[in-house]
């Protein structure tokens, strides 16, 4: 892509910035409105609520200026924005593939701020983006509307992969794979210790991804988002990394879980802990177990980060089954039949 001959256009000019307004946990009331926060994932969603005298409209873009500064989503449904978020109204006709173009340009913009340098509104409006431009008639420029949503379509979405491709052309099924009703009352679960659910196993090898082609074999290191998954790469070159079986989680030193259906590198560095199930696991109950693990995440920092000799000691509170008098087991068919239940599983 040759940027040479775009130009720069001021956010003002682009957008109507308005700022959104803080709501506390305490005040939420549970529902179906996306809740926009801080965050640099689940396109900015923190929270589902009810609340809605503070709504912003579809069809805009959220972009964070404090935490996560400059994460920019595009929201597609009537949201409530918390006051660390500004949403940009266009003055312009957006699409989805121009907002897609643009949410993509903002974030290359992170690099400029920092928590003593956030991107408030009155920064933001002084702010500019470079694009694609065309010079009018009367020889003014003007954003380039038309390349970029060709751009978008011609050439980005074809190169998606099959399940991305899916999801940005709506092509997924929103149903449960189960209609079965599951009643999830935690009264009486049970702690379970994670040594005696999995063999435990810190990665100690690392592998010189600068030095290895691309390829299809995911590469697993710490981090919150996409899997724990890095890049992409075939397994050749130097480096002592080991590769780890399918069908297991990666549970890395801040506590983020993640299930691996595919056989994957896990690098020494990003201190990933390897738990190998001891049960009979599947994607479903694999799923449950490392939606908990993250909500343990909290409990750890730098300071206190989650090697195997701590990851084996976490206690996690799950569905139980009586098997003696005296004896519980984790109830996995009951895990299973509750993320089967959910909406979207189908997509799983």
């Amino acid at each position: 892509m040759d940027c040479r001959n775009w130009k720069f256009f001021g956010f003002k000019k682009l957008f109507d910035i308005r700022k959104g307004k803080r709501l506390t946990k305490a005040d939420m009331v549970d529902g179906d409105i996306p809740y926009i926060g801080a965050t640099d994932s689940n396109n900015g969603v923190t929270a589902r609520i009810s609340n809605d005298e503070y709504l912003h409209s579809a069809n805009t873009i959220s972009v964070s200026y404090n935490g996560s500064i400059a994460e920019a989503f595009y929201q597609t449904k009537d949201f409530w924005a918390t006051d660390d978020v500004n949403v940009l109204y266009p003055k312009f006709e957006l699409n989805k593939e121009i907002a897609l173009f643009l949410t993509t340009i903002i974030n290359r913009e992170k690099y400029r701020f920092n928590y003593g340098r956030k991107w408030d509104k009155e920064s933001m409006e002084l702010s500019q983006i470079k694009l694609p431009a065309l010079k009018t008639a009367n020889g003014v420029y003007e954003p380039d509307w038309i390349w970029i949503e060709n751009y978008v379509k011609n050439d980005l979405v074809k190169k998606l992969p099959k399940r991305a491709k899916d999801v940005w052309q709506k092509r997924y099924d929103p149903k449960p794979l189960s209609q079965k009703k599951v009643i999830f009352n935690t009264n009486d679960w049970k702690w379970f210790e994670i040594g005696t659910l999995f063999d435990v196993e810190l990665t100690k090898g690392d592998i010189k991804a600068e030095r290895i082609e691309k390829g299809v074999i995911p590469l697993v290191s710490s981090g919150e988002t996409n899997n724990g998954i890095v890049k992409f790469v075939n397994g050749e070159g130097d480096g002592i990394a080991e590769t780890f079986p399918s069908n297991t989680i990666t549970f890395d030193m801040f506590c983020h879980a993640f299930y691996q259906p595919k056989s994957y590198y896990a690098v020494g560095h990003g201190r990933v802990n390897i738990l190998k199930p001891k049960f009979k696991m599947n994607k479903y109950n694999a799923i449950f177990i490392a939606s908990l693990l993250d909500k343990e995440a909290y409990r750890f920092s730098y300071g206190r980060a989650v090697y195997s000799s701590v990851a084996k000691k976490v206690h996690l509170l799950l569905p139980a089954v009586k098997t003696a008098p005296d004896k519980y087991e984790p109830d996995w068919q009951f895990m299973e039949d509750y993320i089967k239940s959910l909406p979207y599983s189908s997509c799983l």
